[in-house]
């Protein structure tokens, strides 16, 4: 019997006692509240029982220990069970599956567990199961899976774990073990797959790890380790997934790794290597992540020793705080994915090679805190997709270039504490996505502008420079050298120019009345008006809306203005961007056309497409209390109560929970933010501004981009150095906007250089949601419950936990949402592989330490 993944919510039924020769039952991912019946021990055919996911509770019966021909039990996820693992559960001798992870179980682990020599997979992981782990399970010899990660066990690893000679899989992280990593685990013949990281180990790592030739996955980080890298890890090139960071390791890092063409993804920053960093192994053919910060890395950086490959894969370089030392090379221009560089605080000098403008699809690049001189290349404004620059504290020189103002959607930009003169380019102000900038101490002169972004900026951002003038800076310019006009003079110049500017002033206007004219006369019957709705508007009503005083927005994707149609209906226009007639193509169409035909009460409707040869118009309803993010942060913030927040939070869930669960092909909005979720009059929300959306195929399975898109703060992690997107991917950035209805902060912008409100919030609960009270809106205050706020901080932080895997999707945020005030249930996925839920998070007590690295087993 499968029932598998409905919405069952009664409790467990007992019809199913009359089924003799039932031998699988399948109740996985439904609503079944309740204990477990004793009498379901009677049914002795069985030989699966999966009833994880559900609402379950009470204690394990033993008397499931009759199910002797069972092979398969599944209890965890959701369910909260007490009383801890029956010791009757031994009698399960055809056992060869037992998953009870995930579902609050304490105690020790049963020694009588040793009994099931048929036992193939345990996972008991996400429990809070204490004590020691028992030797017992030594006779477990058929054993290839073995999870006992994220719970409360101590000592050592016991010796009696050698004798598991068929083991693939050991995962033991998270937990309080100490000691030294046994020998043995080198001698494990078929290990792939070794995850102990955040323990208390100590000593060396084996010396032999990795001869068995079959270690993929090794992830040690966050012990006590000491000693150098084993030199075989990766002999057999196998070896994916290197991760040692923060731990006490010490000596260069072996040469054999620069030739190790599996490796993926290595991470051995905050540790002691020293010595230079291998030949090729930044340039390695698979690599997508490479981290090796805050070491004593000395030497230069090679140039990529096969000339005739170009690594297309790498999407993350981080070498910043070692003590590298040269010109930066050429060669890393050929990184044609890399989307993050970090080289700050080395001794690089020398000149930023003009190749950096090859860095496509860099967004954030950080140089500062080094020795490079020369000018700033101009081909820098070619990095279209950088959101973040840091060149501060070098000897750069010369002029600004006005070029960076290519970078249509770079927020973040930091030159100060360099020899930068002249003017600061009026262009830069004029940069709508600019939020945080900062020209101090350079020696840059003239007059400041008022205009643009630059009247946003702290006047700390322009300290330092004694010959920069302007009412902003309370330093007015200088204009006493010019001769001073007789009043005759001046009257004969003020009435000249009076007359100037009228004349200009009437040329301006008859050239806007012709342009209209032409826009919207010439070429209309080229223009082309597809509706979705049924429209009682024309394509002349729609373009008699584009005018500047009609404009009510502006952004990367395109222009918004804001128009009433003779029947009284307002529309809002977006002029789409950087789009023409190559978007004219069956694909763009069909995508205008599935988000034309979305129907839900909290998604944005669209009404019509409208095209011609150069332009393509998107028609939409027109929502009156404009985006989320413009109320939140701004004067009418606090009319947005904790109640109405919280139902916000509701709608705009349900909105992206129908686009990832009941389109197809599903679709991923790849920009939510806050100011993409827009308010009706009566604050109703609704998800908008599907220009970056993509649509996945194939069951959901993520794909990869060919650029980074969506907005500084609210990009996912792995989204930034992979350009692997998924629903998960949205699924983080909501959990920006929560975050934001909570604090009623902005994403970035407010906590300092380079910190997000994700890395504020953990640094301020320090772990713990009871502390949401520290991080509320103070408009809040009055009127929040504590309960409530830490039930939203709670869901929030699953949201943006770090690997996509363990974050719920948006069918379980909005089941966690409607529980408030209820406890959150926990969120796991089910997994036989080795990609398992291995997070603190998941338990109602979570702990979201910044300090936290949950990078393994992706």
């Amino acid at each position: 019997m499968d029932a598998y993944d409905n919405n069952f919510k009664t409790p467990l039924p007992l019809g199913i006692l009359s089924l003799k020769k039932l031998r699988h039952l399948d109740l996985v991912g439904n609503y079944f509240y309740g204990e477990i019946p004793q009498r379901y021990g009677d049914i002795v055919s069985l030989e699966t029982l999966s009833l994880a996911g559900n609402d379950l509770n009470g204690k394990i019966p033993g008397e499931l220990s009759n199910l002797t021909n069972l092979k398969k039990l599944e209890l965890g996820h959701y369910n909260v069970f007490e009383g801890g693992i029956p010791r009757e559960l031994a009698k399960l001798v055809n056992l060869v599956y037992l998953d009870l992870s995930a579902c609050e179980l304490d105690g020790s682990i049963p020694h009588e567990l040793g009994n099931l020599r048929s036992l193939e997979s345990l996972y008991l992981h996400t429990n809070m199961l204490s004590n020691t782990i028992p030797k017992q399970l030594g006779n477990l010899t058929n054993l290839v899976n073995l999870d006992l990660s994220n719970n409360v066990l101590t000592r050592e690893v016991p010796y009696e774990l050698s004798n598991l000679k068929q083991l693939r899989l050991m995962n033991l992280f998270m937990n309080r073990l100490h000691g030294s990593i046994p020998d043995y685990v080198s001698d494990l013949p078929e290990l792939s797959f070794l995850n102990l990281w955040m323990n208390n180990f100590t000593g060396m790592i084996p010396a032999s790890l990795g001869q068995n030739g079959k270690l993929k996955e090794l992830d040690l980080s966050s012990n006590k380790l000491t000693g150098t890298i084993p030199s075989h890890l990766c002999d057999s090139n196998q070896l994916t997934i290197l991760i040692l960071l923060k731990n006490f390791l010490f000596g260069p890092i072996p040469d054999s790794l620069g030739h190790c063409m599996s490796l993926v993804r290595v991470r051995l920053g905050q540790n002691y290597f020293n010595g230079s960093i291998p030949i090729g192994f930044i340039y390695l053919p698979e690599l997508n992540l490479l981290e090796l910060e805050s070491n004593y890395l000395s030497g230069t950086l090679s140039e990529n020793p096969d000339s005739n490959s170009k690594p297309d894969k790498l999407g993350e370089l981080n070498l910043s705080n070692n003590l590298l030392s040269g010109s930066l090379p050429f060669s890393i221009s050929n990184l044609s994915s890399l989307q993050i560089l970090l080289l700050s605080g080395n001794q690089f000098s020398g000149p930023i090679p003009p190749s950096i403008g090859e860095l496509q699809q860099v967004l954030k690049l950080d140089l500062n805190g080094n020795m490079l001189t020369g000018e700033v290349p101009p081909e820098i404004g070619n990095c279209q997709h950088l959101t973040y620059l840091d060149l501060s504290k070098n000897n750069l020189s010369g002029s600004i270039p006005s070029e960076i103002s290519n970078i249509r959607i770079l927020n973040y930009l930091n030159l100060s504490r360099n020899h930068f003169n002249e003017v600061i380019p009026k262009s830069i102000g004029l940069m709508k996505s600019l939020t945080i900038a900062d020209f101090s101490f350079n020696d840059l002169s003239g007059n400041l502008p008022e205009s643009g972004q630059f009247a946003f900026f702290n006047v700390t951002s322009f300290a330092g420079n004694p010959r920069l003038c302007g009412p902003l800076l309370n330093n007015p310019c200088n204009f006493t050298s010019f001769t001073k006009p007789t009043r005759k003079t001046s009257a004969e110049f003020k009435l000249v120019f009076a007359l100037g500017m009228l004349l200009c002033s009437l040329v301006f206007v008859a050239a806007a009345i012709i342009k209209a004219k032409t826009f919207k006369k010439s070429n209309t019957s080229s223009w082309k008006m597809t509706t979705f709705q049924k429209a009682e508007f024309t394509i002349s009503d729609v373009l008699e809306c584009m005018k500047d005083g009609n404009v009510i927005g502006r952004g990367g994707a395109g222009v918004v203005y804001h128009g009433k149609m003779p029947n009284g209906v307002e529309i809002a226009v977006k002029k789409l961007l950087g789009f023409g007639t190559a978007s004219h193509d069956h694909g763009f169409r069909a995508e205008i056309r599935t988000l034309g035909n979305i129907r839900h009460r909290n998604i944005v409707r669209l009404l019509a497409f409208c095209s011609n040869k150069e332009t393509n118009l998107l028609v939409y309803e027109y929502l009156r209390n404009g985006s989320l993010g413009d109320t939140l942060h701004g004067k009418k913030g606090s009319i947005l109560g904790w109640r109405l927040r919280y139902k916000i939070a509701m709608e705009a869930a349900s909105g992206l929970c129908y686009l990832h669960h009941d389109c197809s092909p599903l679709i991923v909005h790849r920009d939510v933010k806050s100011n993409n979720i827009l308010l009706n009059s009566n604050f109703e929300a609704h998800v908008a501004d599907f220009g970056l959306a993509k649509y996945l195929a194939g069951g959901g399975a993520s794909e990869c981009m060919s650029a980074i898109a969506g907005s500084y703060g609210y990009i996912a992690p792995e989204y930034a150095y992979t350009l692997r997107v998924d629903e998960k991917s949205d699924v983080y950035s909501f959990g920006v906007v929560l975050l934001e209805l909570l604090t009623g902060r902005r994403p970035v912008g407010e906590f300092g250089d380079g910190v997000d409100i994700v890395q504020w919030v953990k640094k301020i609960t320090s772990g713990r949601k009871e502390r949401a009270s520290h991080i509320v809106d103070p408009r809040l205050m009055a009127t929040i419950p504590q309960d409530e706020a830490s039930h939203l901080l709670f869901v929030a932080m699953l949201c943006v936990q770090e690997n996509s895997v363990e974050r719920p999707t948006m069918r379980e945020v909005i089941q966690m949402l409607s529980e408030l005030p209820r406890h959150s249930p926990q969120h796991c996925q089910s997994s036989s592989s080795s990609s398992v839920c291995n997070t603190v998070e998941c338990l109602e007590k979570i702990e979201f330490s910044p300090k936290i690295n949950k990078d393994s087993l992706v």
